[in-house]
């Protein structure tokens, strides 16, 4: 009841940095095991792994996108029933979908391990690049259902007022997988089976440390006997949808963005250009995981008392969340771009060997051109989380299938002529004409909240 009483009556404002900065860090300290992976890839195996790598992990992330499909999709019906006081039917979709969590994860890691080869084939990896990418991908296939529950229990954590365990956790699980790729790769001198596996144990023991608040019924979200239903299915589907298919979109275009990269990088730079290429854009997305989570978890933080709220009809307190939202992602995004641009030259090396002068020299260039995208990129997280949070599948999935995708592959083929210059500003481009839809959606979303209080006033 403390956590409804904080959601329901804290001042925005002192609501925002007691739940929004511990997400932004919960979130930051995620994507460390990620930065560490890549700078260990990259100064220790070399640029042939590190494209490898790039190659198999939008198939990994699919994986984790189930995952969220339930764990988000879950979340949004939970927090709008505890503010509508519907305790009963929060714990029986929160049971529910840890059951469903399980079973998904098992059989996305039998495909993903039976399928392993054939997959990073169609991912772009040529012979070269193929069988690591195969023994990369079958690790995390292995561990799918010890890994993938992580994400879901880090949504119902933060529901049942558990922000700083939330953050705590999250931060021993990139600790140790820093830990435990020293051991593999650095001591053992493993290959990149060493930083799947490092990755994996950590989520694993993670999963079990988030799961004991509610095995032991100190949370607010208890376990209760499971009653499925189709029409609770469905929900769980339609509101994780948004989130689903941004993952599955964003990976499409990983695919579309690698076949890409492997034709304009031999154009660019002659033989063996096209997995320079590659691994000049898996530094991009590895320096975009020093910006993007602070976004996120900014915008995932609020989203359990902005479905709250929704919940309960009190539109007013929805929009001013929001607006701190808005306001803390701005100065963030600011920032970010300040950074990247500034300070290219160092952010490549963490993730490009000296010896690699090619692929340090084109990553610095790229980023200078990337780091322009968190200027619209903060607008664009804030806006899909609101959407998501109000139970607005529709409109939050126009956005994330949009973004991921339709966006992406549409400058590819406008921007063609620029060369690999085109990929590099594809992204800013993609999160500029995102903001121009986030506009154009939040409009209407604004006519209908003045309509839903003017109908409440009425009652009243």
């Amino acid at each position: 009841m403390k956590t409804e009483a904080m959601y329901a009556t804290m001042k925005p404002w002192r609501l925002f940095f007691k739940v929004a900065l511990p997400g932004m860090v919960s979130m930051f300290a995620m994507s460390i095991y990620s930065i560490a992976e890549g700078i260990f890839i990259g100064q220790l195996l070399g640029e042939g792994a590190f494209a490898a790598v790039n190659i198999a992990f939008p198939l990994v992330m699919i994986n984790f996108s189930v995952a969220d499909l339930i764990g988000v999709g879950a979340s949004v019906p939970i927090s709008i029933s505890l503010g509508k006081k519907e305790h009963e039917n929060a714990n029986n979709v929160f049971t529910c979908s840890i059951i469903m969590l399980f079973i998904v994860a098992l059989v996305m890691g039998a495909v993903m391990y039976i399928a392993a080869r054939p997959l990073s084939r169609m991912m772009g990896a040529d012979d070269t690049l193929l069988e690591t990418s195969v023994r990369y991908l079958r690790t995390y296939a292995l561990c799918s259902p010890l890994t993938a529950i992580f994400f879901a229990m880090d949504n119902y954590l933060r529901i049942s007022g558990y922000v700083k365990t939330s953050m705590a956790i999250n931060i021993f699980c990139n600790l140790l997988t820093i830990a435990l790729l020293a051991l593999f790769l650095v001591v053992l001198r493993f290959d990149v089976v060493g930083s799947a596996l490092a990755a994996c144990i950590a989520f694993g023991i993670s999963s079990l440390l988030a799961i004991i608040p509610f095995v032991r019924n100190r949370a607010l979200l208890k376990f209760t006997k499971p009653r499925f239903s189709l029409a609770m299915c469905r929900q769980i589907a339609a509101c994780g949808s948004p989130t689903f298919l941004s993952n599955i979109s964003g990976r499409v275009t990983a695919i579309a963005m690698n076949i890409t990269l492997m034709t304009l990088g031999a154009k660019a730079f002659g033989a063996g250009g096209g997995p320079t290429a590659v691994a000049v854009y898996a530094v991009l997305m590895y320096s975009s995981d020093l910006c993007w989570p602070l976004l996120y978890g900014i915008s995932d933080s609020l989203a359990p008392a902005i479905g709250y709220n929704w919940g309960a009809e009190n539109y007013g307190r929805v929009k001013k969340i929001v607006k701190c939202g808005y306001a803390g992602t701005a100065v963030v995004g600011l920032l970010s771009t300040s950074a990247l641009f500034f300070f290219p030259g160092v952010i490549a090396a963490m993730f490009a060997n000296a010896e690699d002068a090619r692929l340090l020299a084109e990553s610095t260039h790229a980023i200078r051109l990337f780091c322009f995208a968190y200027l619209f990129r903060w607008f664009v997280v804030v806006s899909q989380g609101f959407l998501s949070a109000i139970e607005k599948p529709k409109q939050a999935t126009i956005m994330s299938v949009s973004t991921a995708m339709v966006f992406p592959i549409l400058l590819i083929v406008l921007l063609w002529p620029f060369g690999l210059d085109g990929i590099w500003l594809n992204f800013t481009g993609v999160n500029a004409l995102a903001a121009i839809l986030s506009v154009i959606l939040l409009r209407r979303i604004g006519r209908e909240i003045k309509t839903r209080e003017k109908q409440k006033n009425k009652v009243s």
